[in-house]
């Protein structure tokens, strides 16, 4: 068994080079705001046209390990696999009579236990993709065979009428994912309390600045700077107002902690947001993956991704979750078998996380397609059901989407119950 060579060190590099911006703080960007309506005199508040979910995206970059995660404990073809790695059935956590959660998410469980999150196993993109860059574009497109180049989370605001760029935010990046390109508007920012224009300061009032220069410019031309003018407004309302986690909610001090944190605060500050955007990496574990105890690499990495998104439903609170839907994707899950240094190298079938107010949790959706050699795809965990089959059941039961061939085309949405009609 060997380790795969690929593309990941690049990978790394983007991600460091991710963080040496962020940690620039005052990056705002907007964009895609073509066709926006927003001025700066518009009270941020819920659109009342819109009664759907507020829909999280949490991607979970690198090509997570859903085998890991959501254990099949009552397949042997797992603890043949992973002699190192696998997950003793006698640690696992919520689980039945052929699936156990990690021991690590042991945060998440009282909402595993309460029913309001679930899981869907063998889930992935129609067809292999083993590149982080192309697999993470594709999945983001999600429209395969077709010439359509926007992502599928603007096609979807697109369908819901978004005027505002408050409505779509990717929290806790100035470079917004692909899954946001297109003409709908959306914000993309560091983090709401570092909502500010690139270079601005005192005696540099660049916002003011562009104000005055597109003062009597013609409507579309104003209209975009007034979006950008409006926004910081708006951003500088909310830091003034400062914020309190609700219910005792501690949110770890990491990048995934902070930008859910946010998350909330927007939802719970009436700012009409209807969808987020939130990363969380690195997953790409080719070594040294570790056995599921503290201190290891997988355990303590799922033990953050837990921490955080239990933070972020206490401090929503049982009323407040019952109006948002956080999904998880990834770019691709990882080999069955693990190398020969101690880790996984890049797959194919993964699991989906789904926790909401509305959602039918506590257990595993989706058909199980088998670990034994003949049930694999080249070595792989084959999928048995399209991840844009589940986010549509969300998209069409929870956000209100009539036309989802807008959003996914050629796509049927799940039947799998997942979650419960608005």
């Amino acid at each position: 068994m060997t380790t795969m060579t690929c593309e990941c060190d690049d990978l790394r590099q983007a991600s460091v080079s991710r963080r040496r911006l962020l940690a620039t703080g005052a990056a705002g960007a907007f964009a895609g705001l073509a066709g926006a309506q927003l001025g700066p005199g518009v009270a941020y508040a819920a659109d009342p046209a819109y009664s759907g979910d507020v829909l999280v995206l949490l991607s979970l970059r690198g090509g997570f390990d859903g085998l890991s995660a959501v254990v099949p404990h009552g397949d042997a073809g797992y603890y043949a696999a992973r002699p190192t790695i696998a997950v003793p059935k006698a640690q696992l956590i919520g689980g039945d009579a052929f699936f156990g959660l990690h021991p690590a998410l042991a945060p998440l469980l009282p909402y595993w236990t309460g029913g309001q999150l679930a899981a869907v196993h063998a889930v992935g993109q129609p067809a292999p993709n083993r590149s982080h860059f192309s697999a993470m574009e594709e999945l983001e497109r999600a429209a395969p065979g077709t010439s359509i180049r926007t992502g599928w989370l603007n096609r979807m605001l697109g369908s819901l009428g978004t005027s505002d760029s408050f409505q779509a935010v990717a929290m806790g990046t100035a470079m917004p994912a692909r899954v946001l390109a297109g003409p709908a508007p959306y914000l993309g920012v560091t983090s709401v309390d570092g909502l500010a224009l690139t270079g601005e300061q005192a005696g540099r009032p660049i916002s003011a600045t562009m104000s005055a220069l597109y003062d009597g410019a013609p409507a579309a031309l104003a209209r975009t700077a007034a979006q950008l003018t409006g926004a910081l407004t708006r951003g500088a309302t909310l830091r003034a107002a400062g914020y309190t986690p609700a219910n005792g909610a501690a949110y770890p001090d990491s990048e995934l902690g902070r930008a859910l944190r946010d998350v909330a605060r927007l939802i719970r500050s009436g700012t009409g947001l209807m969808s987020a955007t939130v990363d969380s990496g690195d997953w790409d574990m080719h070594e040294n993956l570790g056995a599921a105890a503290p201190g290891k690499r997988m355990y303590e990495q799922l033990k953050a991704f837990a921490t955080a998104l239990a933070a972020f439903a206490a401090d929503l609170g049982p009323d407040g979750l019952s109006r948002v839907t956080v999904v998880t994707i990834s770019e691709f899950g990882r080999r069955v078998t693990q190398n020969g240094s101690g880790g996984l190298d890049h797959g194919y079938g993964n699991a989906m996380f789904v926790l909401g107010g509305g959602v039918r949790g506590g257990r595993v959706h989706g058909r199980w397609p088998g670990l034994g050699a003949g049930d694999l795809r080249d070595g792989d965990l084959a999928v048995a059901t399209d991840y844009r089959a589940v986010i549509g059941e969300v998209l069409r039961a929870r956000c209100g989407v009539g036309d989802l061939a807008g959003v996914f085309p050629g796509v049927t949405p799940s039947a799998l119950g997942l979650v419960a009609a608005r």
